[in-house]
């Protein structure tokens, strides 16, 4: 069997998405959804007009029996003429996903949850718990001693398989390696008394507590929304968190990382308990996922590396993420074959230490 094929038949385990829209959307919203933007600028044209863009008009449209590069009135004039349930079964089935580990943190009130993402796409969801919110839900309504000792016994509980912090987003990734002290989180706390936490003390303190709790975490690193300030989301910047949390011996998840995917493979070579992955860059990169999935492995030992969509909202993102990750992980391997890199045996491992085996042996699955 050729590495295309073998790579198609491979079922994925996504270890970082969220859920998909309850409900269908309007075009402005369905553009703005398929990039890390807050709205369509009439400026600067449809959001069609980009890499995923033109990848939806490719690869989606056949699937809901429409030619390969339908118009994007004709996309969205059938998506809408369809039941949002049927729209996301149809792309979640295709996806070949087969396990999902759902972040649930971001805008629950307006998609599904993960045990509904996995009715719908034939497989089994596990939660992932995110630290900022789980922080921020707790806070009003407890003494800020209350607030360490629930934060601590909440994290230790819990049936999720793993943690994510988006400290990317609020105070930038310059984690200091050391850990915060009770007391000194205390003070962070009554100073904090409620909304968005923001906080650098309570925010390194809720990563320490993660991985005192065995969860692997996961951090948001790289592009996201305007949201954030991308030069403070270099995963590099993690190093003397990531060097003083090494002896624990959990894994730690560097999610995303565009454009900063090199630094994340080197930072996953150095560190024994650092992973990476490419993400939601996948997909956005649309037919040049390829040569950007080549410079994400690099370097990075190939066990180190995991496969996830971050697909959020817009089910075709879960069915782009799986299908561009897998020519790319064909494309790649394909290209060390011919160069006589390795043998096909090799090859086969690869693809599966990638596509599942990776994120099964990290989130214990």
């Amino acid at each position: 069997m050729g590495i295309l094929p073998f790579v198609a038949e491979l079922g994925l385990i996504d270890h970082h998405c969220h859920g998909v829209l309850r409900t269908d959307s309007a075009r402005p919203e369905f553009e703005s959804l398929l990039l890390e933007a807050d709205a369509v600028s009439p400026l600067g044209g449809s959001f069609f007009d980009s890499a995923v863009g033109f990848a939806v008009r490719r690869w989606c449209a056949p699937l809901l029996d429409l030619p390969r590069h339908a118009s994007a009135d004709e996309y969205l004039e059938r998506r809408n003429s369809l039941h949002i349930a049927e729209v996301s079964r149809t792309f979640l089935m295709a996806s070949g996903i087969h396990t999902f580990l759902v972040d649930g943190g971001f805008q629950p009130d307006r998609l599904l949850s993960a045990a509904e993402l996995a009715g719908l796409g034939g497989g089994v969801a596990h939660e992932i718990v995110r630290l900022e919110v789980l922080a921020e839900t707790l806070r009003p309504s407890v003494s800020p001693s209350e607030f360490v000792d629930l934060v601590r016994s909440r994290l230790a509980s819990s049936s999720a398989v793993g943690a994510k912090s988006v400290a990317a987003y609020r105070i930038g990734l310059g984690l200091p390696g050391v850990r915060p002290a009770d007391a000194e989180v205390e003070r962070a706390v009554a100073a904090w008394s409620s909304g968005r936490l923001e906080d650098p003390v309570v925010i390194t303190w809720l990563a320490w507590e993660a991985l005192d709790a065995g969860l692997p975490l996961q951090f948001h690193v790289g592009y996201g929304d305007s949201d954030l300030d991308l030069h403070q989301c270099d995963p590099s910047l993690l190093t003397p968190f990531l060097r003083a949390t090494a002896a624990l011996g959990v894994p730690v998840l560097l999610l995303h990382n565009y454009p900063f995917h090199r630094q994340a493979g080197y930072l996953a070579q150095v560190f024994p308990h650092v992973f990476c992955d490419l993400g939601l860059a996948t997909h956005g990169l649309g037919h040049q996922a390829s040569r950007v999935f080549a410079e994400a492995l690099e370097i990075v030992p190939y066990g180190k590396f995991l496969f996830s969509s971050d697909a959020f909202a817009l089910p075709e993102l879960y069915y782009l993420g799986a299908m561009l990750f897998r020519r790319a992980l064909s494309d790649f391997l394909a290209d060390g074959l011919r160069s006589d890199a390795f043998v096909e045996d090799d090859a086969h491992r690869i693809a599966r230490l990638i596509a599942s085996e990776n994120a099964s042996r990290v989130y214990k699955l």
